[in-house]
């Protein structure tokens, strides 16, 4: 993780793009801000998500990503640094992919977490090839939904076999 000059990080904080780009801070965390990001994206899909309609949970994630690719642009701009550990809006939109359709229940949250962590770090392709090909907000955000994609239907075929 590249070490920010404190007044980048007053900067992206002051900005609501930075706000979402980081996580609403969990991209700060000194260690493994992915991991604090995907974790940070639990809270709000217990509390607030998991128990919406299919068709409005779909328009939250769509809404989630473009925003994302916007916040992701904007702190990529701000920092100079292609996908920087501190944009970890991708790793909640990924988490709520992978979340997409679970059964409610802590061992489905952290099979999910565990999931999505696990494609997150592996980049099987396509995520890989989006990783290394695509750049900006859009290919910060893509990466981590394809590993999201992927994690929604490991998740899937477990709740399928065993719930």
């Amino acid at each position: 993780m590249s070490v920010l000059p404190v007044g980048t990080r007053r900067r992206l904080m002051k900005h609501p793009f930075g706000w979402i780009a980081a996580g609403f801070g969990a991209g700060f965390s000194p260690k493994a801000p992915g991991t604090v990001g995907s974790l940070f994206a639990l809270v709000p899909w217990y509390f607030l998500m998991r128990d919406l309609p299919v068709w409005i949970y779909l328009g939250v994630l769509l809404v989630s990503f473009l925003i994302g690719v916007w916040a992701s642009s904007w702190a990529i701009e701000q920092t100079k640094i292609e996908d920087p550990s501190l944009v970890v809006w991708d790793e909640y939109v990924g988490m709520w992919m992978t979340l997409f359709l679970a059964p409610v229940g802590w061992p489905w949250m952290l099979a999910a977490f565990a999931l999505f962590r696990f494609f997150d770090i592996l980049k099987p392709w396509p995520v890989s090839w989006a990783d290394r090909k695509l750049h900006g907000g859009f290919g910060a955000m893509l990466d981590d939904a394809l590993a999201g994609v992927y994690a929604f239907l490991c998740l899937q075929l477990a709740a399928h076999w065993l719930a």
